[in-house]
């Protein structure tokens, strides 16, 4: 694979990682009903809501910084994929298998554009 081809993946995953997790963290700081009372009946305290919503959305504009910030987003990535094992966790022993679903469409965007990342950015030029 070219370097070419690494970022245009590697971009349109941050595009879509941004989406979905911005949308997420908009919709955990707005409290929205939907995502709250999934999130309650995963077994989350109210206040996890927040500081989730606002990490999120702080993930996202780090993402979102071309070529700059490189360790950090390596922690952002971190915080993404310990969100998505959570979410895919709780899904599972309340809601069941089928409720995983978007988790695991989740688990495998973002680690393509992580992949990509390493490709683009490798540890070397940290």
């Amino acid at each position: 694979m070219t370097l070419t081809n690494a970022k245009r993946i590697y971009w349109t995953g941050v595009a879509l990682t941004s989406l979905w997790f911005g949308a997420s963290g908009f919709f955990e700081l707005t409290k929205n009903p939907v995502v709250w009372d999934i999130t309650l009946k995963l077994g989350y305290p109210a206040y996890f809501i927040y500081v989730l919503g606002v990490a999120k959305l702080s993930g996202i504009a780090v993402l979102l910084i071309p070529g700059k910030l490189l360790r950090l987003k390596e922690w952002v990535f971190a915080g993404i994929f310990f969100d998505i094992i959570f979410a895919f966790a709780s899904k599972l022993n309340v809601v069941g298998p089928v409720g995983t679903i978007d988790a695991l469409i989740a688990f495998t965007m973002v680690s393509i554009t992580y992949l990509m990342f390493r490709k683009i950015y490798p540890a070397s030029q940290f």
